[in-house]
């Protein structure tokens, strides 16, 4: 980041840490602090206590589209009794428009990757986001332009587990014509390899497989490529990493010290299970860290196109720390590509067909990346993929 003069902006910051009055202000600052490095695999996190006081949101999803901020979601469906429904416009917040409203509170404290990595951060993850209990008021605006104020309540976590749908890394869901789609939300745990595991009699009898990576933030990367290896006929590159070498003496002397560039890594096709059918990859600027990993390994591979918008343009393995007051942050100390060495951290992983969501869409509950992921599956029914020269997929021989 040759704009960023790091040691300028810490002594900046001094001042600011020792003004702070509580621990909560300094956090603010450190999470300010950690923003300017625009990287979304640093940064820092207050002590257990005091996240109920930042990071509490009520039982609502919203998102940033075509310019305008809309609810996208209700996890409550007690919500639509306020009247609020996905595809109306948030026009203002606690009386102050929208976007004011962002700039102020939530945008100067978002650690974020890229320019659609921070949109996601701003304006979906913590655009509503406050103390437990507290109240916001939104100024809603719906397709006919007419507007009505609505109040909603931040939810504890444990509260809203209770009425919420249950999160699932897994799901499986046939779409007719022999399709199916696999909706891949986390890579956390090994739960969502055995449950692939589980389901691979239908998966293996389809005629055509959507693995929907849209919500996936990430987690292990290994588990990803459990999956991705029962996709592959033969070994496939993964990324290249390379990480900064720390040698003091070289320091002392005025040396570079350099990097450590790593080897593609190699992903073997799984001995006992394999689907030759087409495939589709969504994915959106909500595919993060490892499930990023997955779709430059299944790019890579050549296997079937990535349909949707770019993803958040961060991975890399962070470095805990405490720090304090009881908080942590973390630093990332790696780097990846693609093993050709073109950058997708800071840019995203660009799909082969974009198609971007409308608001129109969200109204009507449309969603038009996945009736393109369909069509893609449906070319390639019967002969595979096969990229073509000008980049993109076009069906192999029939």
């Amino acid at each position: 980041m040759p704009e960023l003069d790091w040691d300028a902006a810490f002594l900046e910051t001094l001042p600011k840490v020792r003004a702070a009055e509580t621990t909560a202000d300094y956090y603010r600052v450190l999470q300010q602090l950690d923003a300017r490095l625009r990287d979304g695999h640093t940064n820092v996190y207050p002590p257990k206590e005091l996240r109920s006081r930042f990071s509490t949101r009520p039982a609502l999803r919203t998102a940033k589209v075509e310019g305008r901020v809309v609810v996208t979601r209700l996890l409550d469906p007690a919500l639509a009794g306020t009247g609020l429904a996905p595809g109306l416009e948030i026009v203002a917040i606690d009386g102050e428009p929208v976007e004011a409203y962002a700039e102020r509170n939530v945008r100067p404290y978002q650690a974020a990757s890229t320019p659609q990595d921070l949109e996601v951060r701003t304006f979906d993850y913590a655009l509503l986001a406050g103390a437990a209990g507290t109240e916001v008021e939104l100024l809603v605006e719906d397709a006919a332009g007419a507007r009505r104020t609505v109040r909603v309540v931040r939810v504890p976590q444990e509260e809203l587990a209770k009425v919420a749908p249950p999160f699932r890394p897994f799901e499986l869901t046939p779409l007719g014509d022999g399709i199916v789609r696999v909706d891949l939300r986390s890579f956390d745990t090994p739960q969502v390899v055995e449950e692939w595991w589980a389901r691979w009699s239908e998966i293996a009898a389809a005629q055509g497989l959507i693995l929907d990576l849209r919500d996936n933030g990430g987690g292990n990367s290994g588990h990803g490529y459990r999956i991705l290896s029962t996709l592959l006929e033969q070994a496939s590159a993964t990324t290249v990493w390379r990480t900064r070498l720390c040698r003091p003496s070289f320091r002392a002397w005025g040396n570079a010290e350099g990097w450590y560039v790593s080897e593609p890594g190699s992903l073997e096709p799984d001995p006992e299970r394999h689907f030759a059918g087409p495939v589709a990859v969504l994915v959106g600027p909500r595919t993060y860290s490892a499930a990023e990993d997955f779709a430059v390994a299944f790019d890579v591979a050549g296997r079937g196109p990535l349909v949707g918008e770019a993803t958040g343009g961060s991975t890399g393995q962070p470095l805990m720390f405490a720090l304090p007051g009881g908080g942590q942050a973390r630093v990332c100390t790696k780097r990846d590509t693609y093993p050709d060495g073109r950058e997708f951290v800071g840019v995203g992983v660009i799909p082969d067909r974009k198609v971007p969501t409308t608001v129109a869409d969200l109204r009507a509950g449309r969603d038009r990346a996945l009736e393109a992921a369909i069509e893609e599956v449906r070319g390639g029914a019967g002969g595979g993929w096969l990229r073509s020269a000008v980049g993109g997929f076009v069906p192999g021989p029939r």
